[in-house]
């Protein structure tokens, strides 16, 4: 499940038990990105605590399952497969349009977000998402003016760029640590967009 050592469930206590019993789904399943930091519990904690607010919260503007297409762009911009299957299968739950996800999926595959069937506003998100993941220093103050002349608002910039920031963390937490999804269930998440306490996916 990873290059370095990891505790089970079943093998947890303490505060790790604790932390699993906040984030397992169901029958107990950890998944693997999380199992990777059973031997240091408090950057678990962490990584969960931005994850949550970052992805999935209610004071959120842009709509989730954007946000998951974003997670998905970035993973595939860095060659990380588990978080690709991960959000898509997450993406596919939100947006409920099976061609929808399948024509976003192939664009995006295909390096080619212009080709997506999303908004000019969403695909200036892409584009910018684009530039922060593979060559930051390239972005400049007009970078985020093109956003908003988009239509986009600073806050909502600001939850593109932490989404975008996040999975960029996320995947190099995965591919550092040789994370795979053996024995993981895909597509869920934490549900309650409400408490930002409430870790339990489903």
């Amino acid at each position: 499940m990873s290059w370095i050592q990891t505790v089970a469930y079943s093998d947890a206590t303490g505060r790790l038990r604790k932390l699993y019993d906040r984030v397992k789904g169901p029958e107990n399943n950890i998944d693997n990105i999380m199992m990777a930091h059973s031997l240091r519990p408090h950057t678990m904690e962490g990584h969960m605590t931005i994850y949550k607010n970052v992805l999935h919260h209610s004071a959120n503007q842009v709509p989730k399952w954007f946000l998951e297409t974003i997670g998905v762009w970035v993973s595939l911009l860095n060659e990380c497969s588990y978080c690709v299957e991960h959000h898509f299968s997450g993406l596919k739950k939100l947006l409920d349009d099976k061609v929808k996800c399948a024509e976003i999926r192939a664009a995006l595959q295909a390096r080619a977000p212009e080709n997506t069937p999303l908004s000019t506003a969403q695909k200036a998100a892409l584009h910018y998402v684009q530039m922060l993941t593979l060559n930051p220093a390239s972005l400049e103050e007009a970078s985020i003016e093109t956003l908003r002349s988009a239509g986009y608002s600073d806050g909502e910039i600001l939850e593109i760029n932490q989404v975008a920031a996040y999975f960029c963390y996320a995947n190099r937490t995965v591919l550092g640590l040789g994370v795979s999804t053996e024995g993981d269930v895909l597509g869920q998440s934490p549900g309650n967009s409400d408490d930002p306490t409430d870790w339990s996916h489903a």
